[in-house]
């Protein structure tokens, strides 16, 4: 598979513009990659530029931090599909993991999973946060929830992506569910290096880069 194909191509930033979020669109399909990441405000436009095309629009819920009450994740999961969004990336609830609250982590997870009617749901374990233990756990939690995949990261917190997670998470879910490594991957280097990992989508606001990037 050409490496743009695994590339989630991303812009979360807080001050983005119409224009930012068109650019990314006409980028996504110049260069084919997987999916556009946006902020749900922008998942209607995504969704309208893109239409047409394989490039799915995935947008987040619960982000950055996951502390959003589970009902008001769901009411943002359906909105996020009623703007024919694709994807779900939703972040966790990180504080019930640290408190070692794995059935209300589960539920939270379930319920976004349940409002997105079918459709992809990807769960941000923040893994910055977490012992390896709390990690594997929320493996767990992610695979009994019915979601697809277990992300790294939001990019907002003090580190991102690391082969050695991508591993461990390998090490946990098999091919129960798929890996998404996100935060801090800049390079065509760092990217091959997660796919061999075991990490089957990149999230990256430096896709361009990094397909263009001369090995």
């Amino acid at each position: 598979m050409e490496l743009a194909q695994y590339i989630d191509h991303t812009c979360l930033k807080p001050d983005a513009k119409i224009e930012d979020i068109i650019s990314l669109c006409e980028e996504a399909v110049k260069y084919s990659f997987a999916a556009v990441c946006i902020q749900p405000v922008y998942a209607a436009l995504a969704a309208n530029r893109l239409a047409g095309t394989s490039i799915k629009v995935a947008t987040v819920v619960g982000f950055p931090l996951g502390a959003s009450v589970q009902k008001v994740k769901v009411v943002e999961t359906k909105h996020a599909i009623c703007d024919k969004a694709n994807e779900i990336d939703m972040v966790m609830n990180i504080a019930a993991a640290k408190n070692g609250q794995w059935r209300a982590v589960e539920e939270d997870i379930r319920q976004v999973v349940n409002a997105a009617e079918g459709n992809i749901v990807k769960v941000i374990i923040e893994t910055a946060l977490l012992t390896d233990e709390e990690k594997r756990r929320a493996c767990e939690a992610i695979i009994l929830a019915g979601a697809h995949f277990v992300k790294t990261s939001t990019g907002f917190a003090k580190a991102g992506a690391t082969e050695a997670d991508i591993r461990l998470f390998k090490q946990v879910v098999g091919d129960s569910i798929q890996i998404k490594a996100a935060g801090g991957i800049r390079t065509k280097q760092q990217a091959l290096a997660m796919i061999a990992a075991g990490a089957v989508r990149l999230g990256t606001s430096a896709g361009v880069a990094i397909v263009s990037e001369h090995t």
